[in-house]
């Protein structure tokens, strides 16, 4: 019923001990790694940028703190709710695609914020953001597994 325990060594594939692969994945490595690298920074950033940009946010538009914190928790609302639908979707259309639609829809969206001035406005936004954001980090390590054995 159970896998027999192995004696800790993780197996590796053969195909990696040849040299020419071991220079493929190299670059592979160093062209895509970076790129996915910056891109989920640039996700927490995104999630996390509301309290900064707070401050300086105040000095246009008249929200209270309320209104900011109720902004900062829809973003996670909308990431829960599109989370699955994200990956049925990679799961259908791949993840190359799904990951240029969520890079696509969320830097629209990111730049929509720019055009908010009520705190309803807000909230669509911040909502919005989160959904398209949803499925970025399946859609990573599922674009990994087309790459790495």
């Amino acid at each position: 019923m159970h896998p027999p325990a192995t004696s800790g060594a993780s197996p590796r594939s053969p195909i990696l001990e040849i040299p020419a692969y071991k220079a493929l994945f190299s670059k592979i490595d160093w062209r895509i790694i970076p790129i996915l690298l910056i891109a989920y920074m640039v996700a927490y950033l995104d999630r996390i940028n509301i309290g900064y940009a707070q401050l300086q946010m105040k000095q246009t538009l008249p929200f209270s703190d309320a209104v900011y914190g109720l902004g900062a928790g829809i973003f996670f609302v909308g990431y829960f709710l599109f989370e699955v639908p994200s990956n049925l979707l990679l799961e259908k259309i791949g993840a190359r695609k799904t990951l240029l639609r969520i890079m696509l829809l969320w830097g629209l969206t990111a730049a929509a914020m720019m055009f908010v001035s009520t705190p309803m406005q807000f909230y669509v936004v911040r909502f919005l953001l989160g959904a398209f954001e949803a499925g970025f980090f399946p859609g990573v390590i599922l674009y990994f597994t087309y790459w790495y054995p």
